[in-house]
């Protein structure tokens, strides 16, 4: 970018000396390119600044901000640093830490700590923001100790890095007793921990924090990280009402309908059963990206409207946009359940004008499209011949087409490898057991069932929900967890007796 040099020195030199930090600092602030940094990084190695750790500091953060791939020429520039301070560690943590690959940012952070350089409160985001793209537990919980020895574990920024790092790692108990513990909470305390409930399944406790942060007088209106944290939960329990009021507050605060907001009202709605709601919101997104995208073909797809999730796709091929692995699940998925083996089968193979790689989830909506269809022989050879080893997903697929079409000899042959693949879920075992039942075969039913005892396997208890002014309560067949079972009892054998009553003196009056 010559005209950028230009402008550096017209702009700057006569202005700034050479030796002033603000001057290299400036310099760098106009660098919008790799080809711009290098030439300002010469200039600071003319200036003899190299070893200066602001400018250095400021030279490996914009060398990273620039471009991602730049991180490799950011570490050599810090490598040839003599003198680190904690400035300068950091930014190469963050760097690390932002971009990749994450375990570097970890061996960073222990260089750190072994040259004497004591970690700062803003050391430490950074670094459980590695150990939580890793998956690093262990690492993590000896980087809180650190935190709690350097006494900064109730800053506002470690304590929030701390709930999201818990949460990443599945431990939402801890996460939530860090989010507890933070003395003065804001929005983004409140969003990791609501985050971290929606990603790892609970739904009714993502809600229930919602509720209470909006009950929170020292924290504002929720924004729109806030909404896309809990749409998914709202759209798990298929909760209309709230649906409602997020679509009716983005509209009143005047927020901006962008693509993940969208995308999870798109959901909500779709779960809901409101499919041309779903498409207004789709409709009314300027920027749609492959996730907005994906929404609107599952809505279609998911409630039977198959062609309209192709033309859908159709569109979205026609916009520009790069369609990935998942749209083509939700399309398979669509056309196996509308029964287009045609269409299906040409998805399939769509996949490859766009170089997309081959999931088992792919093949097993293959191995469920030929099996609804009937063609289980077919459904047999694709197996075979899938260039990857089949999976639990491929057999659950043949072995509930094997339900349908009552092939008890295919079935027992899925249900052997799923067995081993899956051997904890119950649901393979009551299949097949069902099967054996439907055909007279009570010895071989009674000795999958007995499995199930032995090994203790347990089915997922089925529930029933309704929604109460307090919230959804859930409910199972003769369940006693509810803290009024006795008193709800009562009053159902009460009204019992009372309809009993009432349905003698109608037939008394009768006759």
């Amino acid at each position: 970018m010559p005209g950028v040099s230009r402008r550096i020195q017209q702009v700057f030199v006569p202005k700034l000396h050479k030796d002033s930090f603000y001057y290299y600092a400036d310099l760098l602030h106009l660098c919008k390119s790799t080809h711009c940094m290098k030439k300002a990084h010469a200039q600071i190695v003319v200036g003899g600044q190299q070893q200066n750790p602001f400018v250095i500091a400021k030279l490996v953060d914009k060398y990273v901000m620039v471009s991602s791939s730049n991180i490799e020429l950011a570490r050599k520039v810090f490598d040839n640093l003599s003198e680190r301070d904690v400035f300068c560690w950091n930014v190469v943590i963050k760097g690390y830490a932002n971009v990749g690959p994450f375990s570097e940012a970890l061996n960073v952070y222990d260089e750190m700590r072994l040259s004497r350089t004591s970690p700062n409160r803003y050391t430490y985001p950074f670094v459980l923001k590695a150990c939580g793209a890793e998956k690093a537990y262990r690492k993590g919980r000896v980087i809180h100790g650190h935190t709690v020895k350097c006494g900064v574990d109730l800053d506002l920024f470690v304590g929030n890095s701390l709930v999201a790092f818990y949460a990443k790692c599945q431990d939402l108990e801890m996460s939530r007793k860090v989010f507890d513990g933070i003395p003065k909470r804001d929005i983004v305390s409140w969003n990791s921990m609501i985050s971290g409930y929606t990603t790892n399944g609970y739904a009714d406790d993502a809600i229930l924090l919602f509720y209470d942060m909006l009950r929170d007088e020292d924290i504002g209106a929720p924004d729109d990280a806030t909404l896309v944290s809990v749409l998914p939960a709202f759209a798990e329990v298929a909760d209309i009402q709230a649906g409602y009021w997020i679509h009716s507050y983005i509209v009143k605060t005047g927020m901006k309908l962008d693509a993940a907001v969208g995308s999870g009202l798109i959901s909500l709605y779709s779960n809901c059963g409101y499919i041309s709601m779903a498409r207004a919101i789709f409709d009314q997104i300027s920027g749609r990206n492959v996730i907005v995208w994906n929404a609107i073909i599952r809505c279609y797809g998911m409630h039977g409207h198959a062609q309209e999730a192709l033309s859908m796709f159709q569109q979205l091929v026609e916009s520009g946009v790069r369609p990935d692995g998942i749209v083509f699940l939700c399309l398979l998925s669509a056309c196996s359940h509308a029964g287009m083996l045609a269409q299906g089968w040409n998805i399939f193979h769509t996949m490859e004008t766009f170089g997309l790689e081959k999931s088992e989830a792919h093949y097993a909506c293959i191995v469920d499209l030929l099996g609804r269809a009937g063609d289980l022989e077919k459904a047999m050879e694709f197996i075979q011949s899938m260039p990857i080893e089949a999976g639990k997903n491929v057999y659950g697929a043949l072995l509930g087409a094997c339900r349908i079409h009552k092939n008890v000899e295919l079935a027992e042959w899925a249900a052997e490898k799923l067995f081993v693949l899956d051997p904890n879920n119950a649901g393979r075992y009551v299949i097949l057991a069902q099967m054996y039942e439907e055909e007279g075969r009570w010895q071989d039913a009674a000795r999958v069932r007995k499995v199930i005892r032995e090994k203790e396997i347990k089915k997922a208890a089925g529930y029933s929900s309704v929604e109460l002014e307090s919230g959804h309560q859930k409910f199972g067949v003769n369940d006693e967890t509810h803290p009024f079972t006795t008193q709800i009892f009562e009053t159902l054998l009460s009204l019992d007796s009372t309809m009993g009553e009432e349905a003698h003196s109608g037939l008394d009056a009768i006759s």
